[in-house]
């Protein structure tokens, strides 16, 4: 049996050297095979790529890359607080994988701020950022896409400086609102995102399906936001308004920004007394793991994480490898019913 290297018997990781004896040619050699470059005959190179094999050693593809002055990596911002987001950067992982690319991710969060997030990213030397429904003004957005490719994901953004990949959030919205009007409601509120990314797409599309169906007079929107506070608070709010005189005020269903203010709004009308679907249908929005818990039973309109994602790399790619442009590319929403939307509660 022939021994294996010193080196890889003390158990560090193989290396070219002992690749290169135990194939018993130089390390430039190990070299040029694993560079493809040529200066080995077949048989060498064969000989060579078994030696690799049996020692487990694998070319360091991020040193190639950096001895070409290029990182390999593509730096992802996202939010914490935002469960989709993590499971946008699930998506990411296998999207960068796949076009040979690595992920660096900076956090943002209650205590760390966008423009801190990016500077990290800046500072690991990443080829392109994508961004995953970034808050920032416009103008710094702009001037972002000049310093380096940037891919803008979940938010519509106007500018010749940044890809940008979004769901289209006013369609979702709308089958939202119409598949809630085709149960009969017609006393629908929306509790919208307030500034978050997307929210006034998801008012039009709110608005929209209301017009249409006649209900102009009926529209409302609550100042909400992306959190089960925004959402719990805003109905809150709603339920300790004083009785209409007229009639009946109270809506028997309720659109949300997204599936986190949907639990919020769920939890408010359990307090309230109120039972869902019986009393109270409500629809969330991204389609995020919380909204298939048994215990919640959501029905949401989901996003599709990973062709958001596979879109997002393949931009960021682009911008990395060919000339400077700009694309916007939006993905079909797709409504999913689930337990907590019913018909019309009838009159007691």
């Amino acid at each position: 049996m022939t021994s294996r290297p010193e080196s890889a018997r003390a158990g560090r990781p193989a290396t070219m050297s002992d690749v290169a004896a135990r194939a018993r040619v130089s390390r430039a050699l190990v070299s040029i095979v694993f560079r493809d470059q040529p200066g080995a005959s077949q048989a060498t190179r064969e000989r060579v790529r078994q030696a690799a094999r049996e020692l487990g050693y694998a070319p360091d593809q991020r040193a190639r890359l950096l001895s070409r002055r290029r990182s390999g990596l593509l730096g992802v911002q996202f939010a914490v607080e935002h469960p989709f987001h993590g499971e946008l950067v699930e998506a990411l992982y296998t999207a960068a994988e796949a076009r040979g690319y690595e992920l660096a991710l900076s956090a943002v969060a209650p205590s760390r701020d966008e423009e801190r997030a990016v500077a990290s990213l800046l500072a690991y030397r990443c080829e392109a950022l994508i961004l995953l429904g970034p808050t920032a003004p416009d103008g710094r957005l702009d001037a972002l896409g000049q310093q380096v490719p940037l891919v803008v994901v979940a938010r519509n953004l106007r500018t010749e400086q940044a890809e940008v990949v979004r769901t289209d959030d006013e369609d979702g919205a709308r089958q939202a609102t119409q598949h809630l009007l085709a149960l009969g409601h017609t006393r629908i509120v929306q509790v919208d995102g307030g500034g978050a990314p997307g929210s006034a797409e998801r008012r039009r599309g709110y608005r929209a399906a209301m017009e249409r169906a006649g209900l102009a007079t009926q529209v409302r929107v609550l100042t909400g936001g992306p959190t089960e506070r925004d959402g719990l608070d805003a109905f809150v709010r709603l339920a300790a308004e004083p009785a209409d005189p007229q009639g009946p005020r109270r809506p028997s269903a309720v659109v949300a920004f997204n599936d986190r203010c949907a639990l919020g709004v769920l939890q408010a009308a359990t307090q309230a007394g109120l039972q869902v679907p019986t009393d109270l249908s409500v629809v969330g929005y991204d389609d995020s793991r919380m909204a298939t818990l048994p215990w919640v039973d959501l029905t949401t309109v989901r996003q599709d994480v990973a062709e958001l994602a596979t879109l997002a790399v393949a931009r960021a790619v682009a911008r990395i490898e060919g000339p400077p442009g700009a694309a916007s590319l939006l993905t079909p929403p797709r409504l999913v019913v689930r337990g907590s939307t019913g018909p019309v509660p009838r009159p007691a």
